[in-house]
């Protein structure tokens, strides 16, 4: 591992370039950086007030942190000096290597710096707000702070807007990754992370380079009690050319990505506002708070609001208790229904000691609470005769050592210096009614299996597609329950070696990924006299039919480039992609952890009896994961799915398979 100490931490930096160069020296000035800054330039004496030296041999000594602001060619020569003479690390902000077909100049780069990390290239820098140190050739909106959590992007600009937020949230480091030639996603993270200032870490990513990697540092975190909050971009390019079958459309897209970081304990969330309000609670509560929430508002109108919004998200308000009950009839009087959400009326407005007895009393009963509470804006109103309310949410939490949550309905009606306040104070005021809510459901993330790891990817190949017959022997082989069946190349001798079986039949064509797409399958036949050949077939096969089924599911196993191995479950049949109720899990998994991802499933109830109708056999259903899993130990196989898997009242039998496997 690289030591990213010096960079992140310097004492001294080096600026080089000129325009570029000379923003970093004013945004050092700026922030007040106590150390040395070194601008070098070959022609010009002075740059951002201060003298140049003209080479880096001229430096006072080897600096700790680098901008290199100059040309990518010009670049590769200056990282291979300052590598040799000792420098802690740099940042490479010139553009035009990989991502313009350049490899080659990236990889001499890499070789350049050796054991001196390196930033980028095509790389904004990083900020360190803790010690006013910063590698930034731009505007930003951040301040420096005492602790804070870390903000890391794989987009500049993304991250630059994140520094703009008035909402309260204290920022210690700001890092992008640019190219990650060398310094990678996890590897910068754990550097972050590593600081005892930084509370909690936000990210933004397009992809994350070494899910094995990534999976300890989501560990090491949690263990810290550091949370890590992420929104995983390019969701949508990933339905990629995967239509070779239902598991890789279903199984693409986000769909992997966000099974990986639920299982290792990263939240996730959809937008930007999300992230920030997250990570404002992870800063002052940690990586986890409970899932029974109060809500209360003095309106009914924000108390049905509240209630509306949350179901999307899975919140469900459980009723008070009966001492509740009765406690918060007395303080507030007959009138007022008691119930969760809670209206608690203006019979105690303004007055502190009622007030904070309702919150309070309200409060402890649950995991957390949200008040919903919008202060009238400073410039036009008079907001003091809603510090009582505001001061009781506080003594609320103090009281029950719950977290309380003050929550705007709009963002804009919680004014930033209220909001840096309440968060120094240790209370987490919650802009925009709806991102609060999600904020709430990610801040809810269970820590990842400690131990788990993903699979190691290998690299993709060229995989033929297994004849069925074939595919069904090997699942046979496995343990797995198929269709008795024959196989022949005509459909003359397949009707003679079908004679053995029991009617209804089916009959298949071999040779295709979609049978049905391409009118490869005839069902319901009493023999197979008089059947027409199938264009494009290899060859055919009969089976006999399944009866008795509860549930037609999909189960698709398959190598993925990033996350090893991934399994997908969910309701199958030619409308699996229609349907789209799946479910996706990360190999290794175990029963228990599967039949969880079952139970996820929209229309789990029609495996269970839904409606006194038959319950499918679940633990075959298991049984055949387990085994799915079991057989990708053979690394020539790329991908199994079997769809339909007939799941029956005692059961499943595997009706139709699909394997895709290396042949090279």
């Amino acid at each position: 591992m690289l030591d990213l100490s010096r960079l992140l931490r310097p004492k001294s930096i080096a600026v080089l370039g000129s325009v570029w160069a000379e923003n970093v020296v004013a945004q050092c000035h700026k922030m007040g950086f106590s150390g040395d800054v070194w601008p070098v330039h070959p022609k010009k004496p002075r740059i951002g007030g201060l003298a140049t030296y003209a080479t880096l041999a001229d430096l006072p000594s080897a600096p700790d942190a680098v901008f290199i602001g100059v040309n990518r060619h010009a670049t590769v020569e200056v990282v291979a000096e300052l590598a040799a003479m000792g420098a802690g690390g740099a940042v490479c902000f010139a553009s035009g290597w990989t991502e313009a077909g350049e490899a080659g100049l990236q990889a001499d780069l890499v070789v350049a710096a050796g054991r001196m990390p390196i930033l980028g290239p095509n790389c904004y820098g990083v900020i360190n707000y803790l010690d006013g140190a910063l590698l930034w050739p731009d505007q930003h909106g951040g301040r420096r702070v005492q602790r804070g959590v870390a903000l890391l992007s794989q987009s500049s600009n993304i991250v630059i807007n994140l520094t703009m937020q008035a909402r309260g949230l204290p920022i210690a480091y700001v890092a992008c990754l640019g190219n990650a030639a060398q310094v990678g996603l996890a590897q910068l993270a754990g550097a972050l992370l590593a600081d005892e200032r930084v509370t909690a870490l936000g990210l933004y990513v397009e992809g994350i380079d070494d899910a094995v990697e990534f999976a300890a540092l989501a560990e090491a975190a949690r263990a810290a009690g550091k949370g890590i909050v992420c929104i995983k971009s390019g969701k949508t390019e990933a339905s990629r050319a995967a239509a070779a079958s239902h598991t890789a459309a279903l199984a693409g897209g986000g769909a992997a990505s966000a099974a990986f970081l639920q299982q290792v304990g990263v939240a996730e969330v959809r937008t930007l506002p999300e992230l920030v309000e997250t990570l404002k609670i992870f800063h002052t509560h940690g990586p986890q708070i409970g899932q029974r929430l109060c809500s209360l508002s003095c309106s009914g109108g924000e108390a049905g609001l509240v209630a509306d919004l949350a179901a999307p998200f899975g919140i469900d308000f459980a009723a008070p208790s009966q001492d509740q009950h009765a406690r918060l009839g007395e303080i507030l009087g007959p009138i007022v229904t008691i119930s969760n959400p809670l209206d608690y009326h203006t019979f105690i407005w303004g007055d502190g000691p009622r007030t904070t007895d309702v919150f309070a009393t309200m409060l402890a009963g649950y995991d957390a609470g949200i008040f919903i509470i919008d202060p009238p804006r400073p410039d036009l109103c008079d907001p003091s005769s809603f510090a009582p309310a505001l001061q009781a949410i506080e003594a609320a939490a103090a009281i029950t050592g719950k977290p309380a949550f003050a929550v705007a309905s709009l963002p804009e009606n919680f004014d930033e210096d209220l909001a840096i306040a309440m968060m120094a104070r240790g209370a987490v005021p919650l802009m925009g009614l709806e991102t609060a809510l999600g904020a709430l459901t990610a801040a809810q993330t269970p820590p990842g299996l400690a131990g788990w790891r993903p699979l190691p990817p290998r690299k993709p190949t060229r995989p033929a597609l297994m004849d069925e017959f074939a595919a069904k022997a090997l699942l046979a082989q496995a343990g797995l329950a198929v269709p008795r069946g024959v196989s022949a190349g005509d459909l003359g001798a397949l009707a003679g070696l079908a004679q053995s079986l029991t009617p209804p039949l089916a009959l298949k064509g071999l040779g295709f990924a979609h049978k049905s797409e391409n009118a490869a399958v005839r069902l319901g036949l009493a023999d197979l006299d008089g059947q027409a050949p199938m264009p494009g077939a290899t060859g055919y096969l009969a089976e006999e039919m399944v009866t008795g089924v509860v549930a037609e599911l999909l189960i698709g196993i398959r190598r993925d480039p990033i996350y090893g191995v991934t399994l997908t479950l969910g309701f199958g049949g030619v409308t699996a992609e229609l349907l789209a109720d799946t479910v996706t899990l990360i190999c290794p998994v175990t029963a228990p952890e599967v039949a969880a991802g079952l139970r996820r499933l929209r229309l789990w109830p029609l495996l269970d009896g839904y409606r006194g109708r038959p319950r499918a056999d679940v633990d075959a259903v298991l049984d055949v994961a387990m085994r799915l899993q079991a057989v990708m130990q053979d690394a020539s196989l790329e991908e199994i799915e079997i769809n339909p898997l007939m799941a029956r009242q005692s059961g499943a039998i595997a009706a139709d398979a699909v394997i895709w496997k290396d042949e090279t």
